[in-house]
């Protein structure tokens, strides 16, 4: 294998050990978010663009390379028949320009399984956070409301207990007030009963000052 095509299959071996880490439950997707998220890989990632085109351009020129390899290899099987040695050395290219090929084509596949592995992680890690982010959010809305309540129940406790209490003053007020109208009318009562009283007295005075008067008449007359 010649020193390009070793590189491709080293390349390949790599792109399967990271699908097979990041296909199975290794870490959780916060975990390679984070990694993903890393300075070293934020720094790569500034140009993770122009890294992918190339390596899809180098791959596309290596699988376009093989498939001629294969062309001209099994063209050469159908037409030469004649020397055995010729025809191994055919059918040994030939082997290699198809190894080639899947050497090839499963790095250029696995490389777009890889980016979008990576993309789909990332978003999972985002959902997730923003879903622990909002049950956060709902745990303490909960606790806000149940609160709220609480204090709406002791308020309206609070509320009746004065309500009560001014119930009860209210009461006792009225009570004062209806004896003070008692108190009111008993005064009136016995105020009007000593204005008759007086007024009685003041005829019945004078009517003595007429008798006393006619009787000084009466005497003084004797005298006479």
């Amino acid at each position: 294998m010649s020193l390009q095509w070793s590189i491709i299959a080293t390349f390949l071996y790599a792109e399967i050990a990271a699908v097979l880490l990041l296909t199975l439950p290794i870490a959780s997707p916060s975990k390679w978010s984070k990694f993903f998220k890393s300075k070293f890989l934020a720094y790569i990632s500034g140009q993770a663009y122009i890294y992918f085109f190339i390596l899809i351009g180098v791959l596309v020129l290596c699988l376009l390379d093989a498939i001629r390899e294969m062309q001209k290899y099994s063209s050469m099987e159908s037409t030469d028949h004649q020397h055995l040695d010729a025809e191994m050395q055919g059918n040994m290219r030939l082997f290699r320009a198809q190894r080639n090929f899947y050497i090839s084509g499963f790095a250029l596949f696995l490389l777009v399984v890889i980016r979008r592995l990576v993309q789909m992680i990332s978003e999972l890690a985002t959902m997730t956070a923003q879903c622990e982010a909002n049950f956060r959010q709902a745990q303490s809305a909960t606790v806000t409301a149940r609160s709220l309540l609480d204090q709406a129940g002791a308020g309206d406790d609070k509320n009746k207990k004065e309500v009560d209490e001014m119930q009860s003053k209210i009461s006792y007020l009225e009570k004062e007030l209806s004896k003070e109208k008692k108190d009111k009318e008993a005064v009136k009562s016995q105020a009007e009963s000593l204005n008759k009283e007086y007024d009685r007295l003041a005829e019945e005075h004078c009517k003595l000052q007429k008798k006393i008067t006619i009787a000084s008449g009466g005497d003084s007359k004797k005298d006479e």
